[in-house]
C-alpha cells in the first residue's frame, strides 16, 4: 500500500523511518518543495531498507500521491522572531490551503493525517478545506495527544513496574498546555489504579502524581531545550496511526478530529479517545466516567482551542 508524506523535515522523515523499521506499507512517497532536502532524505532512508523491510521510498510531487491510502501532512512554516501566534497560524493556514486541495486533486479517496503543530487547529483547518472537496471529517485526523498519551503511559508504567501497553490511560483535550491527564480513567490491566497500588503495596502520593503530570505536560519543552526538536516520539506515533489505518486494526487512539460538542464547547477539534480503522474515525467514545474536575478542565481546554479557531477564522473574513 502507498503512503504519502508531505513535508520532509524531521517529523516527516522520522515518520518514514519508523514506518520502514516497522514494515508499514509498501511504498512511501515524500513530497516537499525543497527538492535537495527531500532527495537527500529519500537516499538516506533507502539505505536503511536493506536492514529492515522491503519498501520503496521515493521523492515525488502531488501527482505521485495517486492511489495513496493515507497522506501524512507534516509541512508548515516556523515562527519568525517577533511574529505573533496568530500571524504564524495565518501563514500555516495559507500553506494548508495550498496543500490539502493539491493532495485531494490526485488522491481523492485518501485519509489525511495531520502532524503539523498546533495540530488541533491545523487539523480543524485541514478538515474545513477537505470538506470543500466533499471529504467527510471522519477521514481527517491529527496526531493530537497520541504522543502525550504514550508519555503518560510510559511514566506510569515506569512508576508502577508495569509494561506501558498494559497501562490504560489517556491524555485528552488540546495538544498543549491545557491538555488533561484523565487520572480517574486509569486502568492497569483490568484494575483501577488505586486498587492496583493497594494490591502491589505501592504508594502513589499527590507529589508523585504532580511529578508525572509535569513530566508529561512539559516533555516536549524539555526535549527541545536539550536538542532543539522532538521527532522520534511523534514519528513513532505517526507510524502507529498509519499502521492502524492500513490494516484496519480498529484501535482506540487519542487523535484529534472535528467534534460537534465537547463539554459544552461546540464545533471544536481536540483529542478524545476514538476507535480508528481503515476508514478513519469509526466511533467517538464519551468520557462520562471522568471526574467533575477533569470534565471542567477538558471544557477549559476545548475553549482554548475554540478561541484560537475563532481568531484564525475571523482574521480571514
Amino acid at each position: 500500500m502507498k503512503i504519502g508524506i508531505v513535508g520532509s523535515g524531521m517529523v516527516g522523515a522520522t515518520s518514514a523511518y519508523a514506518m520502514i523499521m516497522s514494515g508499514i506499507g509498501r511504498e512511501i512517497v515524500l513530497v516537499d518543495k525543497d527538492e535537495k532536502r527531500v532527495s537527500a532524505e529519500v537516499a538516506d532512508l533507502n539505505h536503511a531498507v536493506p536492514f529492515s523491510n522491503p519498501l520503496t521510498v521515493r521523492a515525488g510531487d502531488y501527482g505521485d500521491l495517486k492511489g495513496a491510502k493515507l497522506v501524512v501532512i507534516s509541512a508548515g512554516v516556523s515562527q519568525k522572531p517577533g511574529e505573533s501566534r496568530l500571524d504564524l497560524l495565518k501563514r500555516n493556514a495559507a500553506v494548508f490551503r495550498e496543500i490539502v486541495p493539491s493532495i485531494l486533486r490526485h488522491a481523492p479517496d485518501t485519509l489525511l493525517v495531520v502532524a503539523t503543530n498546533p495540530v488541533d487547529i491545523m487539523t480543524h483547518l485541514a478538515a474545513r478545506y477537505a470538506a470543500e472537496h466533499d471529504i467527510p471529517s471522519h477521514r481527517v485526523l491529527g496526531t493530537g495527544t497520541t504522543l502525550d498519551t504514550a508519555r503518560f503511559r510510559f511514566l506510569l508504567g515506569d512508576r508502577l513496574g508495569v509494561d506501558p501497553p498494559h497501562v490504560h490511560a489517556y491524555v485528552v483535550g488540546e495538544h498543549g498546555d491545557s491538555e488533561v491527564l484523565a487520572w480517574s480513567l486509569i486502568r492497569v490491566g483490568a484494575m483501577e489504579l488505586d486498587a492496583f497500588c493497594d494490591r502491589q503495596d505501592i504508594c502513589l502520593t499527590d507529589d508523585d502524581r504532580a511529578e508525572i503530570d509535569d513530566a508529561t505536560r512539559n516533555a516536549a519543552a524539555q526535549i527541545i531545550d536539550g536538542k532543539g526538536a522532538t521527532y522520534y516520539g511523534i514519528g513513532s506515533a505517526v507510524a502507529k496511526i498509519a499502521d492502524v489505518i492500513l490494516h484496519d486494526q480498529r484501535s482506540v487512539l487519542t487523535v484529534t478530529t472535528p467534534t460537534d460538542i465537547v463539554e459544552g464547547v461546540a464545533d471544536v477539534t481536540v483529542s478524545m479517545p476514538h476507535l480508528v480503522g481503515g476508514d478513519g474515525i469509526l466511533v467517538d467514545f464519551p468520557l462520562s466516567a471522568m471526574s467533575d474536575h477533569e470534565k471542567e478542565s477538558l471544557a477549559r481546554s476545548a475553549r482554548v482551542v475554540r478561541v484560537a479557531i475563532d481568531e484564525i477564522e475571523g482574521s480571514n473574513d
